[in-house]
């Protein structure tokens, strides 16, 4: 089983989670962590460390979704991925918009968080479209 932990700058992280709760439900092993200027960069990481170890327990994997890449979070994120002593797998994928917060309901039940880190990459390719209008060809037959 994975977890999906979303961190960002400012609510961005807790306004997808709200939004997906309204269009979908409850995301299940979804949680988020926000870097706020009240808090600044040492409270995200006080709180990111705290999120991140309560759920290393009970899942086999989890994948970091940040909103920039080289941003704080995803700076915190990568200490994590890349710490071979932690505790289970960390992926940090960086671009979350709200139909890739949704795809991760797909993949709660994997155990491969490098897995389902890049299919969410690729998958969020096709999220975002620049909009043109339809062709409709008017049948004459009434």
């Amino acid at each position: 089983m994975l977890h999906f932990l979303i961190a960002t700058h400012g609510p961005l992280a807790s306004a997808l989670i709200s939004s997906a709760k309204m269009v979908f439900g409850e995301l299940q092993n979804t949680s988020c962590v926000s870097l706020t200027e009240e808090g600044g960069i040492e409270q995200f990481k006080q709180d990111f460390n705290t999120e991140i170890r309560d759920i290393a327990g009970q899942v086999e994997g989890i994948v970091v979704l940040c909103d920039l890449e080289c941003g704080t979070p995803y700076n915190i994120a990568c200490t994590y991925a890349f710490d071979g002593s932690f505790p289970v797998p960390v992926e940090v994928v960086t671009g979350i918009n709200f139909p890739t917060l949704l795809m991760t309901a797909d993949f709660v039940e994997e155990s491969d968080p490098a897995s389902v880190a890049q299919t969410l990459q690729q998958e969020a390719l096709n999220t975002i479209v620049v909009a043109k209008p339809v062709s409709v060809e008017q049948d004459d037959d009434f």
